[in-house]
This record gives structure tokens, C-alpha cells and sequence, in this order.
């Protein structure tokens, strides 16, 4: 559980690299500067961490690719205190950025392995979201809404009905959609019943997983 000198400078890079890649939100790219990214995987992919790729982590999942991460993030435009959703905790890096930003985060995760694993560890390295969740989320947290901004952190062959119908207005929702290649889409609500609708590229995500019991 070491962050030395030479992990720092790796970080640095990576942060270069991602301003190259366009991401210009400075806050975005502190946070990414700060957290300690090497910490989230096995002690077999330490050398890979601060490379701007995706990698495996435990029950079939990836941690996300950096740049993902600070793409999705940096379209939720997260202000300090904002309530934030996120749908897929995984190894806890994307949910770790969010805490940085000063967001209070709520979390679900579907896989009972990763859920254990991440609830334990984020606390261990000083991140601690309102509340992590067991559960499905396609349903999202109706018990906690309206959220500011909702984080889909998997690939969804659709858009699930209760996470627009959770966002506040004027809330942001971020998630890829696509069965092998996403789309990153953004939706703002505008009103009661009205959403902008932007599509921002493509991205490859492991599927959102949904509760079929």
C-alpha cells in the first residue's frame, strides 16, 4: 500500500497525457494527479497503472481506461457537494475521482466479490462515499433521489428509465450505449418531462449487468 515519488511522476504523465487527449477540466485532471490509481489493481499490473489503458480486475470487470474516466467525469461538470450516483463502483477508482471532486457520491454494484472487495478497501486509503450498495442498477436509488449527476460506469444496451426519472433538474446523466460498441451519451433534464440529448463518440465498456432474479 506504498504511493512513492516515482508513482507520483507516473501520475504526472498520465495527466500530460490526457490534456494531449483533450481533457481540459483542471479539477478533473488534479484529482487524477492525486489518486494513488497503482493501489486499485493486483500487484501483477502495478507497471500498467498509470498507463492510459483499461485493465482487469476481479469477477470479469476492467478498471476503466483513464481517459474514460476523466471523459465521463468531466461531462458530469461535478461542483462541490453535488450529489452524484454512480452505476458500477468496480475497483472504486472512478468512485475515488468523484470524492476528490468534493461530490457525495452513492454507489451500486451488482457483483457481490467486487462489492466486498471495494466497500473494505476504499475507506483503507481515505474515500469514504455516503453509501455503497449492493444491488442493481438499472434501478437506480429512488430512496436517495434527486441526484445532481448520474455516472453509468458500464456498457447498457438501453437507457433504464429510473435513472432519468432520478436526475434533478438540470442534472446530468452520463452513460454508454451500445451492445458491443457504446456511444457515450449525455443527458441533461431540462424539465420535468424534457431532456437534452447529446452523443459523444464511441467507447468499448464491459456490459451493465442487470438483475434478472
Amino acid at each position: 500500500m506504498k504511493d512513492t515519488f516515482k508513482h507520483k511522476g507516473m501520475r504526472q504523465q498520465l495527466v500530460e497525457v490526457l490534456k494531449s487527449k483533450g481533457i481540459k477540466d483542471q479539477n478533473v485532471l488534479a484529482a487524477i494527479g492525486k489518486i494513488p490509481r497503482h493501489l486499485f489493481m493486483d500487484s501483477g499490473f502495478i507497471d500498467h497503472a498509470y498507463q492510459d489503458k483499461a485493465f482487469p480486475i476481479a469477477a470479469d470487470q476492467t478498471i476503466s481506461q483513464p481517459y474514460t474516466v476523466a471523459f465521463q467525469t468531466e461531462l458530469l461538470e461535478v461542483k462541490r457537494g453535488d450529489k452524484v450516483l454512480e452505476i458500477g463502483t468496480g475497483s472504486g477508482y472512478q468512485t475515488a475521482v468523484l470524492l476528490e471532486l468534493g461530490a457525495k457520491v452513492y454507489s451500486i454494484e451488482r457483483q457481490q466479490e467486487l462489492f466486498k472487495k471495494t466497500s473494505k478497501f476504499l475507506p483503507k486509503i481515505g474515500y469514504r462515499a455516503k453509501k455503497l450498495i449492493f444491488g442493481d442498477g438499472y434501478k437506480g436509488l429512488p430512496e436517495e433521489a434527486p441526484f445532481n449527476s448520474i455516472i453509468v460506469t458500464a456498457g447498457a444496451p438501453f437507457v433504464p428509465k429510473p435513472l432519468l426519472s432520478q436526475l434533478a433538474i438540470g442534472g446530468r446523466l452520463v452513460i454508454p450505449v451500445g451492445e458491443d460498441v457504446q456511444i457515450m451519451t449525455l443527458f441533461i433534464r431540462k424539465g420535468p418531462k424534457e431532456f437534452e440529448k447529446h452523443e459523444l463518440g464511441e467507447f468499448r465498456f464491459v456490459p451493465l449487468l442487470e438483475d434478472k432474479n
